[in-house]
């Protein structure tokens, strides 16, 4: 059976056929995906091992994404979230993109930076002068660190100085720029910053203080792009308004800090379906949302091509790695990577992006149309019909009536309850 991100009828199946289906349209064998079973998942064993104190393990609802072509490949995406629509939000406008090939990505080299403070320096433009000059020095020191990422092609790739005027004086800040190849990288540079810094101190002039990544990735982005369909969309009109949408999240950080919201929700929950740092990634996306004029905006943009569709990009950083972490030792995380079929981390970080990006189109398509509380009703009242005791059969009576009455509440669920036990 030829890979396939589309699969008919997924939601009405139950969980464990699901994963059966799910596992069929990857090629994979099921027992790879055995791990999304909670009984064969991360144990307390494993979890004493990757953090301190355990005593126990939250799960987190894993559902996976249809519909995805990114650069021309059937994608199945899985995501780890709590909040209800996420999965199918992304899903439906990675259906709309088909129409017109899905997404298309691209991204620069997987270069992650190390900072190196230097205070004391009495002549801090000489001091940045002088670090430059001893470049080639301070890269090979560094590039001793980790001989095997050299090895595997990655390591120093230059290094630039920048002077930072501060409330306590300038400080003179080295950056080393690392490839990392595969791996998220924050081990490779800090023990790279920690090597050199001593050595950084004392060509410029002063002494080494903080030594540390960045995690303001700008040098390792990830772009995605997708034309979605006038037609699919519903007509001009339609287009129009998910293009004011957007110019209005460009204009105004407060809708801005929302907007970009939304992509996260997509970008998060596949970060940490697979074991990586959603801090990182989060940290990275907020900063680079900093505009040029130092005032914070949408990371995406939705433009009218001139056939009359919507055209949206994303680009943002995308520190995510396959080497180290969480993404080695989880289980789940292990069988989420082999669900996505990726080989290396700029493919990954590719997939989450065109996956924010259609997380990002489904919101503002929403807003744009009937409103954000529609969507989410539906799904929403699932939930809380569950949280009142509904059972599996009364679920459904409950959420269409919640739905009808417009009234998604916990209190007015358990007067449908009642009412309808009442019936019998």
């Amino acid at each position: 059976m030829a890979r396939t991100s589309r699969i008919q009828g997924l939601r009405d199946l139950p969980v464990e056929a699901r994963r059966k289906a799910v596992a069929e349209a990857a090629g994979l064998d099921p027992a790879l995906v055995a791990a999304f079973d909670p009984a064969h998942g991360l144990d307390t064993g494993a979890a004493d091992h990757m953090i301190e104190n355990v005593v126990g393990i939250l799960g987190v609802p894993l559902g996976v994404a249809t519909n995805f072509v990114v650069n021309g490949a059937e994608v199945l995406v899985p995501m780890a979230t709590e909040e209800a629509s996420v999965v199918a939000a992304a899903s439906n406008p990675a259906k709309i993109a088909r129409v017109r090939g899905g997404f298309r990505t691209s991204s620069t080299a997987p270069i992650m930076q190390a900072q190196v403070q230097i205070v004391g320096v009495r002549d801090p433009e000489a001091g940045r002068v002088r670090l430059l000059e001893a470049r080639d020095e301070l890269i090979e020191l560094a590039n001793a660190q980790d001989e095997k990422l050299v090895e595997f092609g990655g390591g120093v790739r230059d290094i630039s100085v920048r002077l930072v005027p501060s409330r306590a004086g300038t400080y003179v800040v080295a950056h080393l720029q690392v490839d990392v190849r595969d791996a998220m990288g924050a081990n490779a540079v800090n023990t790279m910053a920690e090597a050199v810094a001593a050595r950084a101190g004392e060509i410029a002039g002063g002494r080494a203080l903080l030594r540390i990544l960045t995690n303001k990735a700008d040098l390792r982005l990830s772009r995605a792009r997708a034309v979605f369909d006038a037609g699919s969309l519903g007509g001009p009109a339609v287009v129009d308004d998910i293009v004011h949408a957007a110019a209005f999240a460009e204009a105004d950080p407060y809708r801005a800090a929302t907007h970009n919201k939304g992509i996260m929700n997509g970008i998060s929950a596949v970060v940490l379906a697979t074991g990586n740092d959603t801090r990182a990634v989060e940290a990275g996306a907020h900063s680079h949302a900093v505009s040029a004029q130092g005032r914070y905006t949408s990371l995406s943009r939705f433009e009218k091509d001139a056939d009359g569709n919507v055209v949206g990009t994303l680009e943002l950083p995308m520190p995510v790695g396959l080497v180290g972490g969480a993404t080695r030792v989880h289980p789940v995380a292990q069988a989420a990577v082999a669900l996505l079929g990726v080989r290396t981390a700029t493919e990954l970080a590719e997939i989450i992006t065109a996956v924010g990006l259609a997380q990002n189109f489904a919101a503002v398509r929403a807003l744009a149309t009937e409103g954000i509380q529609r969507g989410h009703m539906s799904l929403h009242a699932r939930n809380i019909a569950t949280t009142v005791g509904a059972t599996a059969a009364e679920v459904p009576a409950v959420v269409a009536r919640l739905v009808a009455d417009r009234k998604v509440r916990a209190d007015h669920a358990e007067k449908v309850l009642a009412e309808l036990r009442a019936r019998g």
